[in-house]
């Protein structure tokens, strides 16, 4: 086996991000004995699966060949709607929690159908529509709240997923798991996935070969959306609350963890299990900030340096592969 075919199956099975996880855990424990502390492994687990739900999702609009900025404003309406309906059932309690829940999931799916469908139908750049999409869902959220917490969330509903543990695990990360495991399905075993890397790799001979390329599409935005209201359930339960600031720096982070995950910019490659090594990866470096008491605007600045290198090692991913 040639150097070059060693170098691209190791790129490829997501060797550069194991190599990378091991590298940030090890440092951090060196950094800060406090790491290795059970509660602040479980601490950085949960914020892990609150990276890794919208990240997968990202990731799918990017086998695509596109982008979904519009991921942090759909948590924060998620939260909003699962605030709101809990708030006007107070009296709710076990199965009937789960209409909220729906409902707000919903609201995620629509906001992916408007972006996937215009990104489908009208040919529109997926940046601009789904920068389109973030600030109007922002502005409806920010109007709705008008900057103020929604509490009434139903204490049944935070003890359960929010706050409390399943096998000595939050939750939050046998959800997180979860999704990781049918996201590893879906590209490896379904004709979708392989529909959503045929687009993604070249759209026009995936259309001639007979792939319903409109469908696909729609399709990613729609699971992206879904997947960053599950995140705003899920984040709404862990905090009480629903608040229209949640999102955060949450969708620069999920672009960073699919683009060091081995995510294309160019579409049509991305694995799931690699974008959530990359998501921990994050999780491991925002943790470390955090104990070392690192000034939360400086971390802003290095998850843009951050970001900034994996950009550029995917630039030179593609020359090698051209290269080649």
């Amino acid at each position: 086996m040639s150097p070059d075919t060693l170098r691209r199956r190791f790129l490829e099975t997501g060797g550069i991000v194991i190599l990378l996880l091991v590298a940030v855990a090890g440092a951090a424990a060196i950094i800060e004995p406090r790491f290795l502390n059970r509660l602040n492994i479980l601490n950085v687990l949960r914020n892990f699966s609150f990276l890794a739900v919208p990240a997968i999702g990202q990731m799918i609009v990017m086998t695509t060949g596109g982008f979904d900025l519009s991921v942090g404003a759909t948590m924060a309406l998620a939260s909003v709607v699962t605030a709101a309906a809990m708030a006007a059932m107070p009296d709710a309690h076990g199965v009937q929690l789960l209409a909220p829940v729906a409902l707000a999931l919903a609201s995620g799916a629509c906001v992916g159908l408007v972006n996937g469908t215009l990104v489908a139908r009208l040919s529109l750049s997926p940046f601009m529509v789904t920068l389109a999409s973030l600030s109007i869902v922002a502005g409806i959220t920010l109007y709705y709240t008008q900057g103020i917490p929604i509490y009434g969330v139903s204490d049944a509903f935070v003890d359960a997923i929010g706050r409390g543990q399943v096998l000595g695990l939050p939750p939050v990360l046998l959800l997180a798991l979860a999704v990781i495991a049918i996201a590893i399905i879906l590209q490896r075993r379904t004709a979708l996935g392989r529909h959503f890397y045929a687009v993604g790799g070249n759209l026009g001979a995936a259309r001639l070969s007979g792939v319903r390329t409109h469908r696909v599409l729609i399709t990613a935005y729609v699971l992206s959306g879904l997947l960053a209201a599950l995140t705003g359930v899920l984040i709404t339960a862990r905090i009480g609350s629903g608040q229209s600031t949640i999102g955060g720096t949450l969708g620069l982070e999920t672009i960073a963890a699919a683009v060091i995950g081995g995510v294309s910019l160019r579409g049509g490659s991305g694995r799931a299990e690699n974008v959530a090594m990359a998501a921990l990866c994050l999780s491991i470096i925002a943790n470390a900030m955090n104990l070392t008491q690192i000034d939360s605007k400086f971390q802003t600045l290095v998850l843009g340096l951050v970001l900034i290198g994996a950009l550029a090692f995917d630039r030179f991913v593609q020359g090698r592969r051209a290269n080649v």
